[in-house]
This record gives structure tokens, C-alpha cells and sequence, in this order.
């Protein structure tokens, strides 16, 4: 009994997001027009069990029908959506309802794209991530373009469709080649047959199957020149749905980039290491150069994100036991550290006004001078100041690069990052030293207020007291191998 009960360990912590995700639109379901219901508070609860199941399966390495796998690498993915969800669960209460969006279908979207990530970063088999990213891709679409009345989220979760059903078939390509190479889709086949073909010159099918995912992923984590959805649905889509898919799309995403491409694709680390580097570099200047010349905060902060995923793209090239876990590290530090900027932008907003336009900003420090010291703690940790979170993730991805020899790249890094405070401080600027409207700001929520205390504490302990967190990185990532 206990040998049947233990092939489903690994999938517990999915399960429990899954199953909150069914009460959630259960209650929609029993919910009278205008009755409020602490919708919310279930996918806590769901969230709570994955974490403490994911920390109960901790050194375990359960496997769950040969295509799942709660390694500690797919264990520490979880724990950092688990806070994803949970940041943004709290974000939500009273702000969904403010925005006038449907709280069954808003819940029950997020807590299903959330059991589609972690599955992502478990799965062992190409079809079965392929799945995943299906599931966590259908529940995001239809978040961009949930505000129903809004013509420029309809617009962005059409663009936001269209695109990914592009890099979705171009993903199932390169997995039609792997399986041509390698005669399955398991990871692990995989990596036996391109180990078998030697040191020489790869196949052509083995190129194509490496090419094709790399763009799946690509599109995913925002790289360039794949990247040009991203302004378009963080600016279309809620505030708050902006905040939850710029963080956990992105885990999830470079989660299973790791997974596949520096596990069954290390034989072929000779080809697919330059083209990366290239697209890092593009990646970094890109998102920095254009973001620079943004007005509107929602787009400035989708091009901020697009240069961070060149910054993790980075850690995933230098491919040293220092860059892998600074690919975690990365992730956790942005996704505590955006959440609480996007957040602050989207409790400022109301009804009526977004508040995502720079002059919004104006004289924030005197109508709310605790969100303004917040919101300035948040985008200093976007712009790798210390002490903060994005401070030690970028000396930990900029170090592993100077270590691999990728000088030019961490020189790009370095400068793209110098650049990048520009338009952080702009908005600081706008806060600090600008006049602004006597216009009444919100009412804001104990949840909310609750979730910016633990993202602000969440910022300065990764920054202060990193060296615990690295070292579960670097026993998560030595588990893949």
C-alpha cells in the first residue's frame, strides 16, 4: 500500500493548488450576486500545502509515473511560486473586486496556472512539460483579457494568444525532432542518445530539436527577439494579473530551460552556449534601451523584465555550479521584488484610472510617504542597489559570468544595469520631488498591506543574509545531474 500511495508524492504539491483551484470556482458557483466570499483564503490554503508538502518532500527525490519529478530543484521552484501565489493572493483581496473583475473565474485561472507551473518545473518528459505549458499558458491568456469591457486587455490577450500559439508549435517541433534523435521524449533518453553520438559534429535533427526548443523557451522568458508580446499584455492585462505573470511565468519558464538545457542538452553545450549569448546580449540591451524612453510604468517594468531575463540567461550560460544557483537565487529575489512594485502600482490604482502613467507618481510622498518609501525600496532592488535582493542576485550572475570567461557579457550586464537606474530613479524623482494633485488615494486592504510587508522584509533579508538561500540553490540545482 504504502509503495502505491508513494508514486503520487511527487505530485502532491500540484494537487493541492489544483484542488483549491476546484473549491475556488465551487464557491463562485455557490456565491449570491453582491455576497462576499473570502474567495481568496482557498488559494491560500491550497498554497500553504504545496509549500509544506514541497518542504516535507525535501531530499526525498519522489518520482511520480516516470514523468514527474519532486527533485529538490523542482522542490525549490515550488516554494518560490508558492510565495508568488501567496504575494499575489494577497494583492488580490478587495483589489479584484475594486477592478470589477469575476473573483471565481480571477482565483480559479491563477490557481490553475499555478499548478501548471510547478508541473513544468517537475516534469522529466518533454511532452509532459509541453502539457504544463499549456495549462499555465490557456489560464494566462484568459487573465490578460479578463477585464471584459477593456479593449486594450482584449487586444493584449489576443496579441498575447496568437504569439504564444506560435512558439507553442515551434516548442512541439523541436520535441518531434528530440524524439526523431533520441526515440522518446524522456529527458533523460535524451540525454543518452546525444552522449552516444560523441564529440564530433552533432546531427542536423539534434540541431533542429535544440534550435526549436530554444525558441519555445525563449518566448516564454521574454528573450529577445521573441520578446514582443511582453509590453503589449503587462500594459493590456490588470495590474495585478501584470504583477503575477511578469514573476511566475517567468520561474516556471526558465525552471524547465534549466531542467532541459543543462541536463539532456549539455552534449551539445558547444552549440547552443553561443547562440544564447548572443540572444543575453541583445536580450539586456533591449530591454534597457527601450525601457528607458517609457512613460507609462506598466511598460517600463515589462522592459525591465526583459532585460532580467537576459541577466538569468546569463547565469544559465556560465554554466558553473555558482551560475545555476544564481539562476534561483535570481528568480526569487525579481519575484518578491516585482511583485511589490507591480503591486503598489495596482492599489494605487481605481476604477477609473489605472495609475500607471510616470506623472501618476507625482507627490506620492506626501498623499502615502509609507507606499513611497516601499515602492523606492522595490525599484532600488530592481536596479541592484545594495542591500537588497537584486544587489546580490546580480554580483552572483555577473560573478559566475567573469568565471566562465564571459567578460564581455558581464561588461554588458554591468552597464546595462548602470543604465537601468535611470528610469528606476525616474519614478523616485517623481515621488520624492514633484508636485502632485490632491487627488484622494484608496483605501487599502490589511491583506495587501500584509503582502508589501512580507515582500519588503522577503527584499532585505535576501539581501542581508543571502548565504542560507544560496546554499539551498546549490543542493537544489546538483539534483538535476
Amino acid at each position: 500500500m504504502s509503495e502505491t500511495f508513494s508514486r503520487y508524492f511527487a505530485i502532491i504539491p500540484m494537487v493541492c493548488v489544483a484542488v483549491s483551484a476546484v473549491f475556488a470556482m465551487l464557491a463562485e458557483a455557490f456565491r449570491q450576486p453582491g455576497e462576499r466570499m473570502p474567495i481568496y483564503g482557498l488559494g491560500l490554503i491550497g498554497l500553504a500545502g504545496a509549500a509544506v508538502s514541497s518542504v516535507m518532500l525535501w531530499d526525498a527525490d519522489a518520482h511520480s509515473f516516470g514523468v514527474v519529478r519532486a527533485d529538490n530543484f523542482a522542490l525549490f521552484v515550488n516554494l518560490i511560486l508558492c510565495i508568488v501565489g501567496v504575494l499575489t493572493m494577497l494583492f488580490s483581496n478587495e483589489l479584484v473586486e475594486r477592478e470589477g473583475l469575476p473573483l471565481g473565474e480571477y482565483y480559479a485561472l491563477t490557481l490553475f496556472a499555478i499548478s501548471g507551473m510547478m508541473l513544468m518545473a517537475s516534469a522529466t518528459d518533454l511532452l509532459v512539460i509541453f502539457l504544463a505549458l499549456e495549462v499555465l499558458s490557456l489560464s494566462v491568456y484568459v487573465l490578460t483579457g479578463l477585464r471584459r469591457a477593456s479593449a486594450t486587455g482584449a487586444e493584449a490577450a489576443f496579441k498575447y494568444f496568437l504569439l504564444g500559439a506560435f512558439s507553442s508549435a515551434f516548442f512541439l517541433y523541436g520535441i518531434a525532432f528530440a524524439f526523431a534523435v533520441s526515440g522518446s521524449t524522456r529527458l533523460e533518453q535524451l540525454g543518452v542518445a546525444l552522449s552516444s553520438q560523441g564529440a564530433g559534429t552533432p546531427s542536423t535533427l539534434a540541431l533542429l530539436a535544440v534550435g526549436l526548443l530554444a525558441v519555445g523557451f525563449a518566448f516564454k522568458v521574454s528573450a529577445v527577439p521573441f520578446h514582443m508580446w511582453t509590453p503589449d499584455a503587462y500594459e493590456g492585462a490588470p495590474t495585478i494579473v501584470t504583477a503575477f505573470m511578469s514573476t511566475g511565468v517567468k520561474a516556471a519558464a526558465f525552471a524547465a530551460f534549466v531542467r532541459v538545457f543543462l541536463s539532456p542538452l549539455e552534449p551539445l553545450k558547444d552549440q547552443w552556449v553561443p547562440v544564447l549569448a548572443v540572444i543575453a546580449g541583445a536580450t539586456m540591451i533591449l530591454g534597457t534601451v527601450v525601457g528607458v524612453v517609457q512613460t507609462n510604468v506598466k511598460r517600463m517594468l515589462a522592459y525591465s523584465s526583459i532585460a532580467h531575463a537576459g541577466y538569468l540567461l546569463l547565469g544559465l550560460i556560465a554554466t558553473t555550479a555558482t551560475g545555476k544557483a544564481a539562476v534561483l537565487f535570481y528568480l526569487l529575489s525579481y519575484a518578491v521584488t516585482n511583485l511589490g512594485a507591480l503591486g503598489i502600482v495596482a492599489l494605487l490604482g481605481t476604477p477609473q484610472h489605472e495609475h500607471d502613467e510616470l506623472r501618476d507618481f507625482a507627490g506620492l510622498w506626501k498623499s502615502h510617504p509609507g507606499l513611497a518609501g516601499l515602492m523606492t525600496v522595490f525599484l532600488l532592488s530592481l536596479g541592484g542597489f545594495p542591500p537588497t535582493a537584486g544587489f546580490i542576485g546580480k554580483w552572483y550572475i555577473f560573478a559566475a559570468a567573469v568565471e566562465r570567461g564571459y567578460y564581455w557579457l558581464a561588461i554588458i550586464g554591468v552597464l546595462t544595469s548602470v543604465v537601468s537606474v535611470f528610469f528606476y530613479l525616474r519614478i523616485v524623482v517623481m515621488m520624492y520631488m514633484t508636485e502632485g494633485s490632491d487627488t484622494p488615494r484608496p483605501h487599502l486592504p490589511a491583506t495587501a498591506v500584509a503582502g508589501l510587508a512580507l515582500a519588503t522584509l522577503a527584499v532585505f533579508y535576501l539581501g542581508v543574509l543571502p548565504t542560507k538561500v544560496i546554499d539551498l540553490a546549490l543542493d537544489s540545482i546538483a539534483t538535476i545531474f
